[in-house]
């Protein structure tokens, strides 16, 4: 089980803002004239980035008077994806600190402060009240959380009967061993992979009714493609992107993901599921 030090400081960058605002310099904006699409190359850390946000989400029906939990929210891309697109409220848990208090001033500077608000917490003790929300999702989360039943029960728990939970993690759908270090994990010890199998079986036992279930593999190595396709054409990284976020060791990491996609061991899935009006 991944101790909560270690995938902390796996995610923990140590001058996460300044390298944000230095790539937005270098591209013309600043945080006085920056907006959510600007933000997005270094704040959607998923598989997909805001092409995979923005399908996934769609997914859960958000409307502009619900309150929305974003578990996992790292920087908070996309929370301040579902704030600008939907109307909504959101709230944003992550374990990484630095990571929800770069979230929280670029919250301020898109003009979205009032619609956002994170804070440091662990998934699998969310420090919220029963039946809080009317949307919950996870966007590559699971995979460092070992207790996927706790998990579980902690999002049934803080969802209104009759709402919608999204899933979107990497997991197993193969055998092999995995090639390390992954962007969620230097090493074998800071992994907790599952399959789909044991989240929906997760699901069902606190409650949660699955609707949907869809593997993601063909869209990953498209995307992919694409990005090692214009990494070939560039004189460097670009300006934002995930890379200051994985640092120095990004492209082990995401050749490691292609390798253990391609392979077949691994998927990004994504899961709906709805939390059942109980009889009266």
């Amino acid at each position: 089980m991944p101790d909560e030090n270690l995938v902390a400081s796996h995610y923990t960058h140590g001058s996460l803002l300044d390298a944000i605002a230095s790539g937005l310099e270098e591209l013309g904006r600043s945080p006085e004239t920056a907006g959510v699409d600007d933000l997005a190359p270094v704040d959607e850390f998923h598989i997909g980035g805001r092409v995979a946000t923005e399908h996934f989400l769609d997914q859960l029906a958000i409307g502009s008077g619900d309150h929305v939990l974003d578990v996992g929210c790292g920087l908070g891309g996309a929370s301040r994806f579902s704030a600008e697109r939907y109307g909504c409220r959101v709230t944003g848990i992550d374990l990484t600190r630095e990571y929800v208090e770069a979230g929280t001033v670029l919250n301020s500077w898109v003009g979205l402060a009032d619609r956002i608000h994170l804070e440091q917490a662990d998934a699998s003790a969310i420090p919220c009240p029963e039946a809080a929300f009317d949307r919950v999702y996870m966007l590559h989360v699971g995979m460092n959380i070992a207790d996927k039943h706790a998990l579980a029960s902690e999002l049934h728990r803080v969802l209104k009967p009759g709402g919608r939970l999204g899933i979107y993690d990497v997991m197993r759908v193969g055998d092999g061993d995995l090639e390390f270090p992954v962007p969620w994990a230097g090493s074998p010890e800071g992994s907790s992979l599952a399959r789909p199998d044991e989240y929906k079986q997760a699901l069902d036992e606190v409650g949660f009714r699955v609707t949907m279930e869809r593997d993601r593999s063909g869209f990953a190595q498209q995307f992919f493609a694409e990005l090692q396709a214009r990494a070939e054409t560039a004189a460097g990284p670009p300006p934002l992107g995930l890379h200051i976020l994985m640092g120095e060791t990004a492209p082990t990491k995401v050749g490691n993901m292609v390798e253990n996609i391609s392979r077949g061991r691994v998927a990004p899935v994504e899961l709906i599921a709805e939390k059942p009006v109980q009889a009266s």
